[in-house]
């Protein structure tokens, strides 16, 4: 490996960043803080951001096409890029800075997981008890929780049906949260 290839971008490091931008934006739905009570907070923002980055990256890392699992880790490179920028910007002094970020990785990586397992199980009531305790910090489900849960099934059933291409270009439709409404 050559010194000029420390310097090379990914291929799919446009795309990421893209798709990230995409589940931030569709975090950020003002729903999940006004009509589910996420705590519109640093903490309530970034659990949203995992979620949403969570249903994306295990999309992408499914997918047949053998460049899936890489825009996969654009995404995720892409994620703890962004969230290391925002931690120098609030403050965060260089020398703290890795061990935030190692531990933001721990607390998204285990939730990746835990969510991954309820979908894949299609087990409803563990999405909610694990949205429970990561979004609210709850013991048990809530309606809230429950709801969450619904959208976030609904996500990874929409983020199946979007054809890599698209996805390769950067273009991922999020479903609205709103059009969730009060809806059982």
């Amino acid at each position: 490996m050559g010194l000029l290839s420390v310097f090379r971008r990914s291929p799919h490091e446009r795309a990421g960043f893209t798709l990230y931008g995409a589940a931030v934006a569709a975090a950020r739905s003002p729903y999940f803080y006004a009509d589910l009570a996420v705590r519109d907070s640093v903490e309530g923002r970034l659990d949203l951001i995992h979620l949403h980055a969570a249903l994306l990256v295990r999309r992408l890392r499914r997918d047949a096409d053998k460049r899936g699992p890489a825009l996969a880790q654009a995404v995720f490179d892409a994620m703890f890029s962004d969230m290391d920028v925002n931690l120098r910007e609030m403050g965060v002094s260089d020398l703290v800075v890795g061990k935030r970020v190692r531990g933001l990785w721990e607390a998204f990586h285990g939730r990746a997981i835990v969510y991954e397992a309820a979908l894949d199980a299609g087990d409803h009531a563990a999405m909610a008890t694990s949205l429970a305790r990561n979004v609210w910090r709850a013991e048990a489900a809530t309606e809230a929780a429950e709801r969450l849960a619904r959208i976030s099934f609904a996500q990874a059933e929409n983020l199946q049906s979007q054809g890599f291409a698209q996805l390769l270009a950067g273009k991922v439709d999020f479903l609205a949260a709103e059009g969730f409404g009060d809806a059982a």
